[in-house]
């Protein structure tokens, strides 16, 4: 029996990179998966990985900034697999610039991204683990919370700092409002993690910049997306009874 066995879980994000690799990992503990991604095709590669190794799996393709599609897609997901009982959000990203440089719009992008995806799929979910009294769920938050060197020195990072550093926030606030009726909400900071999209960047970083993450990374390496897989499993699961409003480094000691 897995740790997650016949649990439904919701991961946003999950075509490729760390939302793929969580996917992996809390199918691989017995959940049942429902996958949300605006790369559709991505997104079925994905699923049908899954599926492969006997995981149940049902797709979205969606933008999940937005609140028509949220609302669809989760009343898709109650109707053909039940209620949710774990949520990943996952979604993420960022349009990078020096501050003086940014244009409004790609700050807006950014904040939308992580932040009001964020909020549409908890408060989707919400009224039906509050009902049950049972739920868990992560968001993803970043050691960018705090401003993160090798970022500032390379691109800037405001606005994905600012939006990450909002997760925090917004978990610990909604654990005080629901914890009681027993849902936990908690939050992953992943540090620099190596996936196929941040690959060439590190790398450039390596060979351009003294402030890398290597250099300033205590354990002297970059992540890997299996390790931020395997903290959300643990957060996610009632190993973590007792823990709501926190925000998890995993950042090798940033």
């Amino acid at each position: 029996m897995g740790r997650l066995q016949d649990r439904l879980a919701v991961v946003t994000g999950a075509a490729n990179g760390i939302g793929a690799a969580i996917a992996r990992r809390l199918g691989g503990e017995g959940a049942r998966l429902a996958l949300l991604d605006l790369d559709a095709a991505g997104l079925e590669r994905a699923a049908a990985e899954l599926r492969g190794q006997g995981v149940a799996v049902l797709a979205q393709a969606g933008d999940v900034t937005e609140e028509g599609v949220v609302q669809a897609a989760f009343a898709r997901i109650a109707e053909e697999c039940g209620p949710v009982d774990v949520l990943v959000n996952n979604v993420g990203g960022a349009r990078n610039a020096r501050i003086w440089e940014m244009s409004a719009e790609d700050w807006d992008f950014t904040i939308r991204l992580n932040l009001r995806s964020a909020f549409l799929c908890t408060r989707a979910v919400l009224p039906s683990m509050m009902a049950r009294r049972r739920g868990s769920i992560v968001c993803m938050s970043s050691g960018s919370r705090n401003g993160t060197p090798w970022s500032a020195a390379d691109t800037g990072a405001a606005a994905y700092s600012a939006a990450k550093a909002g997760i925090h926030g917004f978990v610990r606030d909604v654990a005080m409002e629901v914890s009681h009726l027993g849902v936990r909400i908690n939050a992953v900071a992943p540090g620099p993690i190596e996936t196929d999209r941040t690959r060439a960047a590190f790398a450039r970083m390596e060979r351009t910049l003294e402030l890398s993450p290597n250099r300033l990374v205590p354990m002297r390496r970059v992540g890997r997306p299996r390790e931020v897989a395997d903290a959300v499993l643990f957060l996610a699961s009632d190993e973590a009874s007792y823990i709501t409003g926190t925000t998890l480094d995993v950042a090798g000691g940033r």
